[in-house]
Formats: structure tokens, C-alpha cells, sequence
């Protein structure tokens, strides 16, 4: 479970510094993974963005296969994604 003041936290340190090692020192106890927005399935929704980055959360409840989730009931870490600029 990841509480809500904790996600806000963690959003407004994503938009000061949004590297892993960064945030797993202010956040011990939470997964983090980074990758960029292309990476993520398109049909993901964020539960929080940043001017740069989308922040998704990841639940582990089978055990064994990672997931995307909106259930911060559910949530075990959270996915950083890097957005990719539009080439217009």
C-alpha cells in the first residue's frame, strides 16, 4: 500500500529529482523503476505526472508477475517513466 501523502510526496520529488537512487533514498521502503513513457503500454493510465515524467504504480500481489495498477491499496512500487518529446 502506498498512502496518498506518500504519493504526493513522491511526486514532488520526481519533479526535483527524479533519479532511482535519489528517490529510494527518500522513499526506503517502496520499489522504484525507471523507463520512458514509450515503454509503457499505451493504454496505461499515470496516477500522477510531472512536467517530465509519469508516475505509474506497480502491484506484485500475484507473487510472482508485476503489474500496473491505479489501486494504491494494491500498489508495492512505483514506475517512473521519462517522457519523450514530441517531434512536431
Amino acid at each position: 500500500m502506498i498512502a496518498t501523502d506518500t504519493l504526493d510526496a513522491l511526486t514532488a520529488e520526481v519533479a526535483v529529482n527524479a533519479a532511482v537512487a535519489h528517490l529510494r533514498g527518500c522513499f526506503p521502503g517502496l520499489h522504484f523503476t525507471e523507463c520512458s513513457e514509450d515503454d509503457v503500454p499505451v493504454r496505461a493510465t499515470p496516477v500522477r505526472e510531472t512536467t517530465d515524467h509519469l508516475i505509474y504504480l506497480v502491484s506484485g500481489a500475484s507473487g510472482h508477475c508485476l503489474s500496473l495498477t491505479h489501486s494504491a491499496d494494491a500498489a508495492t512500487g512505483v514506475l517512473v517513466a521519462s517522457r519523450v518529446a514530441d517531434d512536431d
